[in-house]
């Protein structure tokens, strides 16, 4: 139906075929039942790492694939996106192409021989906090501090909304080593399990992704070794700004996935549901939506792939993936509204996947920096 993709080559699809394998066998079938515990288990991280899909990129020397090719991950999001399975799809990919890259990027080579291998492997589950009851959007205005204690930093604060938070044996926070210096004064601290004064709150009970573990972090009094600091002191904001990029872009290419998704799962749905003594897609307001989604995802399809090429060749600028984040997602949110009303009554119940897509679709317009911020990014770019 849609166009086909000029991105991918063969071997591509040949891991395309192993994700959508993979995933109609260990992920769709188990999703109900996450979703009532509220988060995924240990052990389809650990098949996740057994079958070579998570944190792909890392070097052979830390225990990875060394795959820098990025479409291998856009490939994987876009297959569990695409089945519904929204809480596992942000989990898994938050872990691989979001977190993953700051340890490998700026953490030291102990730090890397120590963790990464387990991250690969799915032993050890990442998450990254930024987030704060008192600053979302506006990292600058976080409160969480590191104080130097000499071998090691001292933090106190919270963190909120963090997705994978309560499986997370790893966490990448943002904090404050310089509170005086605004956004000079943050730096990047990773933060482990067992680590005294480090505690989860319960998950929380969203709206949508019921089974994405998502929680609060609280640090009382939290001795992290000097070594545990990515990068230098004080460019932790740097570091953030740098790789949000390929955040935005992550969640453009689940937003397009679920999408399509939703929408061919409905165009199927509109051919046996009968209404006037005829199936609903003869009727022309049926159609036209129809026609109206298939060109909202044709067109958001054309505009990713572009941007998964430009972040391949390292060309893809924050305003060009903070637009494909705020339009795809919004897109996402249009596509999944029409989907349920579409359905009709039963657009409104849980098992259908119309219900759930709309529920899931919410947040993306919120997390990975609000769309009214990515405007304002694309609007920066436009006047200079």
């Amino acid at each position: 139906m849609f166009v086909p993709s000029r991105i991918f080559n063969e071997e591509h699809e040949l891991f395309r075929r192993s994700v959508a394998e993979f995933t109609a066998k260990e992920i769709v079938p188990f999703d109900p039942e996450w979703e009532k515990q509220q988060m995924v288990t240990r052990e389809i991280w650990q098949k996740l790492g057994e079958n070579g899909f998570l944190c792909m990129q890392v070097d052979e020397q830390y225990g990875g694939l060394g795959l820098k090719d990025f479409r291998y991950s856009a490939i994987f999001i876009e297959e569990v996106a695409k089945t519904g399975c929204a809480g596992p799809a942000i989990g898994f990919s938050l872990h691989t192409d979001i977190v993953c890259p700051y340890i490998e990027h700026y953490g030291t080579e102990e730090l890397k021989h120590r963790l990464l291998p387990d991250c690969v492997a799915g032993k050890k589950i990442l998450a990254v906090a930024m987030t704060e009851p008192g600053a979302g959007s506006d990292l600058q205005g976080m409160k969480t501090t590191a104080v130097d204690m000499g071998d090691h930093f001292l933090v106190n604060g919270s963190k909120t909304f963090i997705t994978n938070g309560y499986l997370s044996d790893v966490a990448v926070v943002a904090v404050k080593t310089n509170p005086a210096l605004g956004a000079k004064g943050i730096s990047l601290l990773v933060i482990e399990e067992g680590m005294e004064g480090f505690t989860k709150g319960r998950p929380f009970h969203k709206m949508g992704l019921h089974s994405q573990d998502t929680c609060e972090l609280f640090f009382d009094n939290v001795k992290v070794p000097k070594g545990n600091l990515l990068g230098r002191e004080g460019e932790g904001f740097k570091y953030l700004m740098t790789e949000l990029a390929q955040e935005r872009l992550v969640v453009a290419i689940g937003a397009l996935a679920a999408a399509e998704g939703v929408f061919m799962e409905t165009v199927e749905y509109t051919k046996t549901r009968m209404a006037f003594g005829k199936s609903i897609a003869e009727l022309q307001n049926t159609r036209f939506k129809l026609a109206e989604m298939f060109g909202d995802v044709q067109e958001g399809r054309m505009f990713v792939e572009r941007c998964i090429e430009l972040h391949c060749e390292g060309k893809l600028d924050a305003a060009m993936a903070s637009m494909a984040k705020q339009r795809m997602s919004d897109m996402q949110c249009r596509v999944a509204d029409e989907c349920v009303q579409l359905h009709g009554g039963y657009g409104y119940i849980w098992e259908y996947r119309a219900a759930r897509s709309y529920a899931d679709a919410r947040v993306q317009r919120i997390y990975a920096g609000t769309n009214e911020i990515m405007k304002e990014l694309v609007a920066r770019k436009v006047l200079g």
